[in-house]
């Protein structure tokens, strides 16, 4: 394999695109009209490149795309820890991702467009081969307080509108928070920010603005976490996933109630 030719750097923000931009609007209501400028969440096409072949296009926010490109190759299997990982590097522009790692992985043949927005990619198949056992029990005030917490997270959505959050947890607080026009993305770029960080994360919860999908679940069951809270609701797939993988699975949760689809048995209710 041929060496890196490069330097880990910093990410450059000098040529990339901001995380949004302004535009003018005509704004209506009922009858009356007036013009307004408003701020729009930008996309980008980002290249994913690993020792020097082109893998793959994330459409995605331009935030953390190392964190991205990175967690995406750790929830897809593709490497166990960052110890995997011999160099990195964003490209000026913000659009490429170079990774090179310490071994010459096979490129999956075909990459699965999965549900939902932004065109997420995988290469893994359904999978259960982890089963969380109950070593903790949560109260239902926590899961409140940490809902109420990723309203707080939410500070591009605030300007914006149209943008997913999601937070990786531990029993008392948020640990990492990231938003990204994608589901898929936010717990990629979780992923990519815990390795980064080199951090060790007990108890870990994900709670995310999105619907959880099986790709959602799978990715979720990746990071370790033992209790999955969305804002929205779960696909039938997910809820199977999680029942079969120990997971709590909670949807449509809000400061004051939520539904638990599956292993209540780890909440304190």
């Amino acid at each position: 394999m041929a060496s890196p030719p490069f330097r880990s750097t910093p990410q450059k923000m000098t040529l990339q695109l901001p995380p949004f931009q302004s535009f003018s609007i005509l704004q209506v209501q009922g009858r009356q009209s007036n013009d307004q400028e408003i701020q729009v969440v930008n996309e980008i096409s980002l290249t994913l490149t690993v020792n020097g072949e082109e893998w793959l296009a994330f459409m995605c926010t331009p935030l953390h795309q190392i964190e991205l490109a990175v967690g995406f190759l750790y929830n897809e299997g593709i490497i166990t820890s960052l110890d995997n990982v011999v160099d990195y590097r964003l490209c000026d522009a913000g659009d490429n991702v170079d990774i090179w790692l310490s071994f010459s992985p096979q490129k999956p043949p075909a990459w699965t467009r999965t549900s939902g927005c932004s065109g997420g990619s995988t290469s893994k198949n359904r999978s259960t081969q982890t089963f969380f056992n109950i070593h903790h029990i949560y109260s239902s005030e926590l899961i409140y307080h940490l809902i109420d917490l990723l309203y707080h997270q939410q500070s591009l959505y605030k300007t914006t509108g149209g943008i997913h959050t999601s937070a990786l947890c531990n029993a008392d607080q948020i640990i990492l928070s990231v938003e990204d026009i994608g589901r898929h993305n936010t717990l990629d770029k979780l992923a990519g920010m815990m390795l980064l960080r080199h951090l060790q994360i007990d108890n870990k919860i994900v709670i995310t603005t999105g619907r959880v999908s099986s790709e959602m679940m799978q990715k979720a069951i990746r990071l370790g976490c033992e209790i999955v809270v969305s804002r929205t609701s779960p696909s039938a797939l997910a809820v199977q996933l999680a029942q079969e993988s120990g997971v709590t699975l909670i949807g449509y949760a809000k400061r004051n109630q939520f539904n638990v689809y599956t292993h209540p048995e780890r909440l304190d209710l």
